[in-house]
């Protein structure tokens, strides 16, 4: 479910499904630990962190999950296979969490500081 309306991403996970709020605010508190420098916003009518003006990762709320996902390369092929192993779908760039299942925190953390050094490195960079 898209929420064009939020402004903030305090106002998207306010307007998300009850059942979507403690995923939205778990994948909040994770992005901000893990990259404190990060700027928060809503891109793309959704919540997404940037870090020195480059895309790190945002996360959207749908009818029965929430989908965290990379601003950058796909997903590294030995964290996907952890995580499918754990019973979470993946997509290219995308991990999907159902309500109800808890987040995996020690895999978005490894996601988020990957995609920090490689838009440090400069060795992706996607022109916005």
């Amino acid at each position: 479910m898209r929420r064009y309306g939020a402004s903030t991403v305090g106002t998207y996970i306010a307007s998300s499904p009850r059942k979507a709020r403690p995923i939205l605010r778990g994948l909040r508190r994770i992005v901000k630990t893990a990259l404190p420098n990060v700027d928060e916003r809503i891109s793309w009518g959704v919540p997404f962190y940037w870090l020195n003006n480059r895309p790190i990762a945002g996360y959207a709320t749908f009818r029965d999950h929430v989908t965290f996902g990379l601003g950058g390369p796909n997903l590294p092929t030995q964290i996907r296979k952890t995580l499918e192993k754990k019973g979470y779908r993946t997509g290219k760039k995308t991990v999907q969490i159902r309500f109800g299942q808890k987040i995996p925190e020690m895999e978005i953390e490894k996601l988020l500081r990957r995609q920090a050094r490689i838009n440090a490195s400069g060795r992706w960079v996607r022109r916005l």
